[in-house]
Formats: structure tokens, sequence, C-alpha cells
């Protein structure tokens, strides 16, 4: 066979196989063209997630000494458990004086109700003793001019009557200031005495707050408290982490921000379980500003030498609660976040908070009534004859 004859089978099998190269090129841009139209173009993803949640700070109300502490970093404590205890015994003492107070404040009251009676009584005795002295110059005034007593007379008996109309004039000035100071409400009812309730109060919630307990379910972190120290109003004891209340936030590029919508579903998966779990869940809310923008320490771009940096804007997408009790996570971990863009009828921010409340916790309230009713018993017991 000539070396010709021979060449063109190859140059034809060439051919073929350029041209099933390229037909496979163009369909591989096809595919690849359809798989962004319909899937690639609507929806964004990122590896730049975290899990967030609430880190719920726990500190005392009152100062005391710490003497026992009831639970430890990562433990599970249930909202109203007490978690840490102070001694009582300031606390005791401050409540007996506030009460010891009260019982002074009721007593001073009605001393001071018996004494607005005790001044009419002087009053009445002022009166009495002016009009005597008024009948004793009208006895001695005709007398004086036939020379029967002596002008003396007469003058001592003028100061007489000036001396019990200033006397009387004192007494009905004493008795309206004492009236002033109990009018218009039981010597109970005093402000004085209601003042001395409130201290009492008061004392009666600190000596309950040497309680510590928990505001919330969840699990210890930061402990920092210990045995011994003395703490101080506000000073943070540990963390409470309720992992029943954890979300998502994606930090998506600024260029991948522009179809993102509230509402938006979202898968998400976590890298402490990996592609074996998916978690589902919807956008509800994007950052005010990027992370650089709320940094201790801002960027400054207004120097000479400035790169541009691409930012990011965190997005906060949230959990499916029975999906995260079956799967628990943990604050800080990562993740990878897919969302959906396909639907734009959300809005691109969040909308008005509703009024309701997202967190609220009512183990920190007291039972004012058992105060209430002991000071009303401690009244009762100082006012009785």
């Amino acid at each position: 066979m000539s070396t010709e004859n021979t060449q063109v089978p190859n140059k034809g099998k060439r051919r073929v196989v350029l041209a099933g190269i390229t037909v496979a090129f163009l369909a591989a841009g096809a595919a690849y063209a359809a798989y962004y139209m319909l899937v690639a173009s609507k929806r964004v993803e990122t590896d730049n997630a975290y899990v967030g949640g609430n880190l719920v700070n726990v500190s005392s109300q009152v100062t005391g000494s710490v003497i026992e502490i009831r639970a430890d970093e990562t433990q599970l404590v249930k909202a109203g458990a007490e978690i840490v205890r102070l001694d009582p015994s300031d606390a005791e003492v401050a409540l007996a004086q506030a009460e010891a107070r009260l019982g002074t404040a009721v007593r001073q009251q009605r001393e001071r109700y018996s004494n607005v009676e005790q001044l009419n009584a002087v009053v009445d005795q002022r009166r009495v003793a002016l009009k005597s002295a008024q009948e004793d110059l009208a006895r001695r005034a005709p007398l004086a001019a036939d020379n029967v007593v002596s002008g003396e007379d007469v003058a001592h008996a003028r100061r007489a009557v000036d001396d019990a109309k200033a006397a009387l004039d004192v007494a009905l000035k004493q008795a309206a200031a004492a009236r002033v100071a109990v009018a218009g409400v039981a010597p109970a009812q005093h402000p004085n005495v209601l003042a001395a309730k409130a201290d009492y109060l008061s004392a009666w919630l600190a000596a309950r707050r040497n309680a510590i307990v928990a505001p919330v379910s969840g699990y210890v972190a930061k402990r920092s408290v210990q045995v011994g120290s003395r703490i101080a109003p506000g000073a943070p004891l540990l963390s409470i982490v309720p992992l029943d209340q954890l979300w998502i936030d994606a930090n998506f590029k600024e260029s991948e921000l522009r179809d993102i919508r509230v509402g938006q579903p979202a898968t998400i998966e976590a890298d402490i379980y990996g592609s074996k779990v998916t978690y589902h869940g919807k956008v509800v809310g994007l950052a005010a500003g990027t992370g650089s923008a709320f940094s201790l320490l801002p960027a400054q771009n207004a120097s000479g030498n400035w790169i541009k940096v691409v930012q990011r804007v965190p997005v906060r997408i949230s959990l499916d609660p029975k999906e995260l009790a079956r799967h628990p996570l943990r604050v800080g971990l990562s993740a990878t976040v897919d969302i959906d863009i396909a639907n734009q009828g959300g809005g691109a921010l969040g909308t008005v908070a509703t009024p309701a409340q997202t967190y609220a916790t009512d183990v920190l309230s007291q039972p004012l009534q058992q105060a209430q009713m002991a000071t009303d018993a401690i009244v009762a017991k100082n006012m009785a004859n």
C-alpha cells in the first residue's frame, strides 16, 4: 500500500475526532449555559458562614460574697434554677433595720396625730386664759377712774391680756402646723410611713436576690465567678447559651447581595455534620453595614496607599427548630449556605419589628405581694394600742 493511500484515512479519522471533540465542547458549553440559566444564576453560595446565638450574661443585682456555685461550664441549667448563692447575713441585717425603721415611722406618726389633739386642747386653754385676762381688765379699768386701784394694777392687767393674746396666737399656729402635717391621710398612709414601707420592700428584694437564678434555659459558659469572691451589682459572673435559639450569619460578598431578599429559602450544611445533615432556613434580614464598618478599628480608606478589598455583609438566616433539636449546633461553628434567589418578591431590607417580645423571661420577678403583706403586718402591730 502506498504512503499517500495511508495518509488519506488518517486525515479522515483525525477530522472525525476533532469534530467529535468540538461537538463535545459545544455540548458541554450548552449544558453549562443551561445549568447557569436554570440553576446557578438563581442561587448564591458561601462557606463564610457561622452559627450565631444569644450569649446571656448573668450578673448579680446586689452586693455580696459568693458562698455557693451550683453550675459549671458545659452544664445544662433550667430557667429559674439557682446557680449562685451569696452570703445572706448583710441582707438579713438590712431587712431587720428596715423593719425597725418602718415601726418607728408608724409610732412617730401616731405621736403626731396625738399632738394635734393636745395642741387643740392648748388652744382652748389659751382662749380661757385670754378671756379671764380680759374680764380682769374690764373689772379694773372702771375702778382706776375712781382711784380704787392703782394705775400700775391696770397696766399689769393690760399686759396680761396682751400676753394671753400672744400665747393664743402661738398655740393657734402650732395647732395649724400640726394639722397640716397630718391632714388628709390616715397614719398608715402617711408619706413618711409609705417611704419606710418602700425601704422595707427594697431590703426584702435585696434579701431574696442573694439567690442568683438562671434567666433562661441553656448551657453554662465563660464562668468567671469563684467561691469567696466579693461581687458588685452588674459584674459578669457567667454566661448561658440557649442552644434552641440559634441562627446562621452568612457573610456574602457585596457583589452577591443584589438579588438576596428577606424570606428567600436557604439550605445549610454545618461542617460538624458535613453533607449528611442539611438544615433548611430562610433569610430574615441583612446587616445594616459591613463587618469592617462595625469593627473596633474601622478601615480608613482615605490614605494614599489604598487597596480595594471586596467587603462582606452578614446575612442572618433562621433555622428550623425541629431540625436543630435533632442535630444540635454550637455557637461559632462553620457552615456552608446556599440561598435560592429565584423569588424576588421580598424586600431587600428587614421590615418594622413586631411589638411582640422576641426574648423574655419572668424568672427574675419577685412576689411583691408577700412583701406588701409583711409591711401591712408591721404597720398593724405598731398601730395597736
